[in-house]
């Protein structure tokens, strides 16, 4: 089964706890502390596998989780960073964050890898914080919680020539004879629902790839019929091979087919207009069909056309021929597209807003934000000085003067990740 769209959930693991331990041993007092530091999270890594054609194994998974970091002990043991995740994917993978809609990386090339999220860093143990003004402090932090994503992933099949063209012109049997593929045929329309990927051998020893991609319809570029599936998958070829049912079987016309191709195209993205581009004229061995070539040729003057006829093998040679010359010429092309591209630069800025967000809701203040939750979620609240360590750190973010600002008395209730906590000195 093809899937070349999928959306997951992906959550990488916990740090480890820190440890809250002292030194005890007979005949020595005040050892001193010695507590271990928490081991880091997995992360979630997806790595591109040149064996993979579809995204069917991560449509199975829906959530993918990470492996929580060992906790730190006692001693000065620090806690074993779990195992990262490994998810492999096709070649040509987009990874887009549901949440921002910002694409995070365009996987194209053998074994390129992504680290979607990042697991947590371990807690630190006591040992960590002693200082010359406290060198028995107790207190530790727990883990940092992983990272969580939603992401889109969306495969765009990498080849080297695609054809193009309206439903049952030929393009599966065309590919089922010059390759070693085996696409299913049928005398309907829509009979290849997903790409067909096939090798075509050149006689000098050298090869390409070709996809079969889903027939294109009227309105393909704003999502009638297969729509953007068909389209995606044409921005990853090098060349664009129209395959033209110049026998106009079905009561096709091939000027107009052609035309209304191209107008798809363009509204989807010019930059497949740049593609280099070639006309076979298939069905050659019907009546009609050098009548409709003459035509055809007469209005459309600059570009290469290629009769044959697939189903008989005839023209077969000399096509493949100059598809293996056009490959060649454009070995150094780049195959994803521009927009992708632009999509995937991201512009990162200084950040001068607050860490936090305060509003009122029914006689309580909410404090949110991403730094606010983090020290929330690795915050021990069964220890007095982790307790302490927590006010000073909210204080020093400048929380405690936001409130003041805001109206905030004394004796007020803070709301954090729904644990109520009392406003005071």
């Amino acid at each position: 089964m093809f899937v070349d769209e999928v959306t997951i959930k992906v959550s990488a693991g916990k740090g480890g706890d820190g440890c809250t331990s002292f030194r005890r041993e007979k005949y020595i007092e005040m050892g001193g502390p010695n507590g271990g530091n928490g081991g880091s999270g997995a992360s979630i890594i997806f790595v591109t596998d040149p064996g993979l054609k579809t995204l069917i194994d991560l449509k199975m998974m829906k959530h993918i989780k990470g492996e929580k970091g060992v906790n730190g002990k006692g001693s000065e043991k620090n806690g074993s960073n779990a195992t990262d995740v490994i998810i492999k994917i096709p070649m040509g993978t987009t990874l887009t964050d549901v949440t921002t809609n910002t694409v995070l990386a365009d996987l194209t090339k053998k074994d390129e890898r992504f680290v979607v999220c990042h697991g947590g860093r371990g807690g630190r143990g006591n040992k960590a914080f002693a200082t010359h003004e406290n060198p028995a402090p107790r207190l530790s932090e727990l883990g940092e919680p992983g990272e969580e994503k939603v992401i889109k992933c969306e495969l765009k099949v990498l080849a080297d020539v695609g054809l193009v063209g309206m439903p049952s012109v030929g393009k599966s049997t065309l590919i089922n004879m010059i390759s070693n593929c085996n696409a299913k045929i049928g005398a309907y329309h829509f009979t290849t629902l997903s790409p067909n990927l096939g090798v075509i051998k050149l006689k000098n020893g050298d090869s390409f790839v070709m996809a079969d991609l889903p027939g294109l319809i009227e309105g393909a570029s704003t999502g009638v019929g297969l729509g953007h599936k068909f389209l995606r998958h044409a921005m990853r070829t090098k060349v664009i091979a129209h395959v033209i049912d110049m026998g106009a079987s079905e009561g096709r016309n091939p000027i107009e087919d052609y035309e209304s191709i191209l107008k798809e195209l363009s509204s989807y993205d010019e930059s497949l207009l740049r593609k280099p581009q070639i006309i076979i004229a298939n069905k050659m061995d019907l009546d009609n069909a050098s009548d409709n070539l003459k035509l055809f040729k007469e209005r459309f003057k600059d570009v290469e056309v290629f009769p044959i006829s697939a189903i008989f093998e005839e023209g077969l040679d000399l096509l493949i021929e100059r598809l293996g010359e056009l490959v060649a010429s454009l070995e150094e092309v780049v195959l994803y597209d521009e927009e992708t591209m632009k999509e995937s630069h991201v512009l990162y800025k200084f950040d001068n807003s607050k860490p936090f967000t305060i509003k009122k809701d029914n006689g309580a203040w909410i404090l949110s934000g991403k730094e606010v939750e983090k020290l929330f979620a690795m915050t021990r609240f069964d220890e007095d000085e982790s307790v302490l360590r927590f006010g000073r750190k909210l204080r020093g973010m400048g929380v405690e003067e936001e409130l003041e600002r805001l109206g905030a008395k004394r004796g007020d209730e803070v709301i954090i990740n729904d644990y109520v906590f009392i406003f005071k000195d």
